[in-house]
């Protein structure tokens, strides 16, 4: 059991999980006190941890680590990284230029699939992420990243970047989340039968 608990793919997840907070209060360093490494710091937390991403489901593939405490905690830490981080955006103010809305929208869709996982969970089924899903992570990700890091770099702007990547994550996120939970009815009716 504490194999299971404390391999290295869960514990590169819980790092995920620990980041957040971190990343958060960098982001009020610059807003608080204006502090511009605040946003420089918060977005190498950040890159480091979703980096933790990529490499954890990887290694849990590889060396035959799946759990379904992995499976549970994975998309859970993104949705904490990542609702946190474009909540944090929307409140940094106009600069940032992250419309409340979007937020919102993505955010019912991950408690959504959140509240059908767990009904999934008391049927004895483990939701785990499809492709589409990944992809709205991954969109969504490298969204955060180029918002929080969004002072001008050698002349270039990473605003429009990341505010074109959120476009595509809003979409990819209202796309994914119809289709599991569509999926999930298709076998919630099946069960029923």
């Amino acid at each position: 059991m504490r194999r299971e608990i404390f391999n290295l793919p869960n514990c590169l997840t819980m790092m995920r999980i620990l980041a957040t907070p971190i990343v958060i209060f960098l982001l009020y360093l610059e807003m608080w006190f204006q502090f511009k490494y605040g946003s420089y710091c918060a977005f190498g937390v950040y890159f480091v941890a979703c980096v933790t991403d990529f490499f954890d489901g990887r290694i849990a593939r590889q060396q035959n680590l799946i759990t379904n405490l992995g499976k549970f905690l994975d998309p859970l830490a993104d949705k904490l990284l990542i609702g946190s981080v474009l909540i944090m955006l929307v409140r940094m103010g106009p600069d940032w230029k992250v419309p409340a809305w979007i937020v919102i929208i993505i955010i019912c869709r991950e408690l959504a699939v959140t509240g059908m996982r767990a009904v999934a969970a008391e049927m004895g089924q483990v939701v785990a992420a499809d492709k589409l899903g990944k992809a709205k992570t991954l969109a969504q990700s490298l969204a955060g990243g180029f918002l929080i890091f969004h002072y001008p770099l050698f002349g270039w702007d990473p605003r429009p970047l990341g505010q074109g990547l959120l476009w595509l994550a809003l979409v990819l996120t209202v796309i994914s989340g119809g289709n599991y939970l569509f999926d999930f009815y298709k076998k919630w009716i099946a069960n029923a039968d």
